[in-house]
């Protein structure tokens, strides 16, 4: 880490403006105070999750998440594995994660980094999508620099303590949508994977509604009208996980809402449907790189 300092430093002083110009400006002003390791979490808006985070060193080990998570870099160097590379992602810059790609993260240099981030479950994508309903835009490159969706970002996460209405949220989408398509793989065009989906709509809303048991294939296969080796495909294309995978973190979401409100991590992990509270560390640690505890402990420092 101590060899990328120096160009950590230069990097925030040379990027400070560009980062105002997209529209950041009171977000890398809010960056400059804390000296603690810290996580602030947004009021849950429609399914979508916006954090701010403050990190020395290694922060998460590897995980993965079944969203888009979006980010922008605001303070220092953000360091991260993806599909097997080291990516350094600096002020100004945009992350760019897709749904089940495992990484990890922290800070590329001493001085700490500062980011704030928006998990995004691919469904809310899909009405943005609709003139390329062939599956999600696959973007190769994890860090992009591009003002205009970095203007976009840093106008949706500007204020962490209010809900996204719903014409920013529609505005929101469409801008998130136009530009994963214009930096994806297929430059914006189809990828010729048909799939159904009102069949996955159905699947993913009872998922949703009985994440505290188990659910089965043949119920899913029952409320999607499509065989489970089809609904596994056509799940994988349109939502960037598996449904078993989504189902766990539906449940996630729910604890994590729970984690702080004076509930013991066993009865939260029984209430979310979890056999028992190592099953449910097990699983927060695969899908965020730390342990319950830890997470509660960075949320009460914010």
């Amino acid at each position: 880490m101590n060899a990328n300092s120096t160009l950590g430093n230069r990097t925030l002083e040379a990027s400070g403006g560009s980062i105002a110009r997209a529209g950041g400006g009171d977000l890398e002003r809010s960056c400059t105070s804390a000296t603690f390791d810290s996580i602030r979490v947004a009021p849950a808006s429609g399914g979508i999750e916006r954090i701010e985070a403050h990190f020395h060193g290694d922060a998460f080990e590897p995980h993965r998440h079944d969203t888009y998570a979006l980010g922008l870099t605001l303070q220092g160097v953000q360091a991260f594995r993806y599909r097997g590379i080291v990516r350094y992602s600096q002020p100004g810059n945009i992350i760019v994660l897709h749904p089940d790609e495992v990484h990890d993260g922290g800070a590329g240099t001493d001085e700490g980094l500062r980011y704030r981030m928006i998990y995004l479950p691919p469904a809310m994508l899909s009405g943005a999508l609709s003139d390329n309903p062939r599956g999600l835009p696959f973007v190769p490159s994890p860090v992009i620099a591009d003002q205009a969706f970095a203007a976009s970002l840093a106008e949706v996460m500007r204020d962490l303590d209010g809900a996204i209405g719903d014409l920013q949220l529609d505005e929101m989408l469409t801008g998130i949508a136009d530009a994963l398509l214009r930096h994806s793989d297929g430059g914006g065009k189809a990828s010729g994977r048909a799939f159904d989906p009102t069949a996955i709509r159905s699947a993913c809303d009872f998922l949703q509604a009985h994440s505290d048991r188990q659910v089965t294939s043949g119920e899913l296969e029952a409320v999607s009208g499509l065989d489970r080796f089809t609904l596994a495909r056509h799940f994988r294309w349109s939502v960037g996980t598996s449904p078993h995978r989504y189902l766990v973190m539906r449940r996630l979401e729910r604890a994590r809402g729970m984690i702080g409100s004076g509930r013991s991590l066993v009865e939260i992990a029984l209430e979310t449907g979890f056999s028992d509270q190592a099953h449910f560390t097990r699983h927060f640690k695969k899908a965020h790189g730390m342990t319950p505890g830890r997470w509660a402990s960075l949320r009460g420092r914010a």
